[in-house]
C-alpha cells in the first residue's frame, strides 16, 4: 500500500480498498474485473483504475490465445516507476494498493494525477494530410516520440498499446518546435523486464507505425524516427535492422487492412 497526498490524509485510519470503491466521477470503462474513472479531490483531477480480478477462466483464455493477461494495477505501477527512473515523461501515481495472492481474485488499484490540459497526438495530427504542420514542429515531435520510444524499450518496458493516441501533448502554453511537452499514458498492459525482448519491442513499433499511417508522414519522416529511436547512424540502423523494417511494413499493412474492414471494432 502506497499513499501520497491528498489520499494519505483523506484516507487516514480507513480501509483504502473500501474508500477507492466509493470514489465518484466520470466512468470511462466499466468491465466485470476493471473500472476506470476520473474523479476530483480538492479541485484537482485524478484517474482511478480499480482491478477486481479476472477469474481463472479469463486467465486461461488469454494464455491459450498467447496473450499476457492483465492481472492487476501492479503492472502499471511498475511500468510508471521504471519510466520515471529512465526519464520518460509519463503519469504520476499518487496511490497504489494490492491485496490477495490469488491472481484470479486479487483486488488492486492505482490513482494517477490527471494530465491537463492536453490533446492526444492522434487528434493533434488528424488533419496533417490536408493542413501540414510547420516542418520544424513535425520534425521535433517525431524526434521526441522516437527518443521516448527508444528510452522506454531500453529501460525494459514494452507498452502493448503503443499508438500515437497514447502520447499526450500538453497545451497549457502554445506548442512550438522549441517548446512543447509530451507524456506517455495508458500503461495498464505494460510489461517490465531487465531487457525488452525483440518480439515485444517489434510489436510496439508496429503498433506505433500503424497508428501513424493516416497522418501524412513521408519516408524522410520515418527515417528521422529510426535515427532517433536507435540512436545510431542511419546507415548502420538500416543495415542492422533490415529484417525488422521489412516486418514492420508488412505488419502495419496487415493491421491497416483489418482497420479498413472492421473499423472501430479492431
Amino acid at each position: 500500500m502506497i499513499l501520497a497526498e491528498p489520499f494519505k490524509t483523506l484516507w487516514q485510519g480507513r480501509d483504502p480498498f473500501a474508500e477507492v470503491e466509493r470514489l465518484q466521477g466520470q466512468v470511462y470503462r466499466e468491465l466485470e474485473g476493471r473500472r476506470t474513472l476520473r474523479t476530483e479531490v480538492d479541485g484537482r483531477g485524478y484517474f482511478v483504475k480499480i482491478h477486481r480480478g479476472i477469474g481463472w477462466g479469463e486467465i486461461a483464455k488469454n494464455l491459450i490465445t498467447a496473450k499476457a493477461p492483465v492481472l492487476g494495477a501492479g503492472q502499471e505501477w511498475r511500468a510508471l516507476q521504471r519510466l520515471h527512473e529512465a526519464g520518460v515523461p509519463t503519469m504520476t501515481a499518487v496511490a497504489y494498493g494490492e491485496r490477495g495472492n490469488n491472481p484470479a481474485t486479487q483486488h488492486s488499484f492505482i490513482i494517477t494525477e490527471e494530465l491537463a490540459p492536453t490533446i492526444s497526438l492522434e487528434d493533434f495530427a488528424a488533419n496533417w494530410r490536408e493542413q501540414p504542420p510547420q516542418p520544424r514542429l513535425k520534425r521535433a515531435l517525431i524526434a521526441q516520440v522516437a527518443h521516448m520510444a527508444g528510452d522506454m524499450h531500453r529501460a525494459g518496458v514494452n507498452h502493448r498499446d503503443f499508438y500515437i493516441c497514447h502520447f499526450l501533448l500538453h497545451t497549457d502554453k502554445p506548442v512550438t518546435a522549441e517548446d512543447f511537452r509530451l507524456s506517455l499514458i495508458d500503461l495498464h498492459r505494460a510489461q517490465v523486464r531487465s531487457e525488452t525482448p525483440h518480439r515485444w519491442r517489434n510489436k510496439d513499433l508496429a503498433g506505433l507505425y500503424f497508428s501513424a499511417l493516416d497522418i501524412g508522414l513521408t519516408r524522410r519522416d520515418l527515417l528521422r524516427f529510426l535515427k532517433g529511436y536507435f540512436q545510431k547512424p542511419l546507415r548502420q540502423s538500416l543495415r542492422e535492422e533490415a529484417a525488422l523494417l521489412r516486418w514492420l511494413e508488412g505488419r502495419a499493412a496487415k493491421l491497416y487492412k483489418r482497420k479498413q474492414r472492421y473499423g472501430d471494432a479492431l
